[in-house]
């Protein structure tokens, strides 16, 4: 650690070309943290998140590791921010993109998805009718399960039954909840 000191004292271009020379990833580390700080600055200007700017930082640290060109860089003070700019306009395309598909997902619903819609809740509606057709342990561990998202363990301990009682309402609840739609359903046609 003593010999790299020596190369703090080193402008930019003199220290990249130690890296290179030598191949010593601590030099282009040395180089690198110079301008962390300026790095961070221009993460925070786009993207106005102080966590999120850090990891930009980082993600920038690492694409410059690994995407230092080959050649000559002359300024690798304005290399290093160009890197980081494009970084962070890439982000906020990415972050963009995403928000521009949730609001597709908020446009009207055209008339052939209306009508599944209106199919849809006249079963919610048969299915909630039937449901209290169910005796109270059936109902009770369809709802935990279907409804609320509950696992065996979770219904064992809300309600007290055992593992095979629970098993056996949500089975037996389930098919008397079919039995009950397919009357319902039957009915509605006559």
């Amino acid at each position: 650690m003593e010999h790299l000191s020596q190369y703090n004292k080193l402008n930019d271009e003199a220290l990249l070309e130690a890296y290179r020379a030598s191949g010593n990833k601590r030099l282009l580390g040395m180089l690198l943290q110079r301008y962390t700080m300026l790095l961070l600055g221009v993460a925070m200007k786009y993207l106005k998140d102080r966590d999120v700017a850090e990891d930009a930082v980082q993600q920038v640290f690492l694409k410059a590791i690994t995407h230092l060109p080959q050649g000559e860089v002359k300024n690798f003070k304005g290399w290093l921010y160009i890197l980081m700019r494009n970084h962070c306009l890439q982000l906020l395309r990415d972050k963009n993109y995403v928000a521009g598909e949730e609001a597709l997902s908020k446009i009207a619903i055209h008339e052939a998805d209306k009508e599944e819609m209106i199919q849809r809740e006249h079963t919610l509606e048969h299915m909630e009718e039937a449901l209290c057709e169910l005796n109270e342990e059936q109902k009770m561990c369809i709802t935990l399960f279907y409804l609320k998202k509950q696992s065996y363990n979770e219904i064992i301990a809300h309600t007290g039954f055992t593992f095979t009682q629970v098993k056996s309402y949500i089975q037996n609840g389930k098919r008397n909840l079919k039995i009950l739609l397919m009357k319902k359903a039957g009915g509605n046609k006559q």
